[in-house]
């Protein structure tokens, strides 16, 4: 007899197992999203005229975001605008990552209006 929470079959453990990885992996590329960022920031802060270094930053920082949203689409999570607002991701990292800028809620409200009146 199985033990409280333990997996029942060898079905259960394998999906319990991808489960643990996919949210490693979830950490893993969030991790990199943020120390991007972090040092995308930290570079504006101290070099504001250093155009190619900077360019590269923003590069990573693209590429980083690209894989965290990659991985939480494998993971089920669809909320991108949400990651831009939490991560505080800025549009040039959002352009050179591909992911589509999200549409604040005022926008999309306005482009309903002129739709409708």
């Amino acid at each position: 007899m199985p033990t409280p929470g333990s997996p029942d079959t060898p079905l259960d453990v394998l999906e319990y197992e991808l489960v643990q990885e996919q949210a490693a992996a979830l950490g893993r590329m969030g991790g990199a999203l943020e120390t991007a960022l972090d040092e995308l920031r930290e570079f504006d802060a101290t070099h504001p005229s250093a155009d190619q270094a900077r360019r590269h930053l923003v590069r990573k920082a693209g590429k980083a975001l690209w894989m965290f949203m990659v991985q939480r689409e494998a993971c089920g999570l669809r909320d991108g605008g949400m990651v831009a607002r939490d991560y505080n991701v800025p549009a040039e990292v959002l352009l050179q990552s591909g992911c589509p800028q999200p549409v604040t809620y005022q926008r999309r409200h306005r482009h309903i209006a002129s739709r409708v009146g």
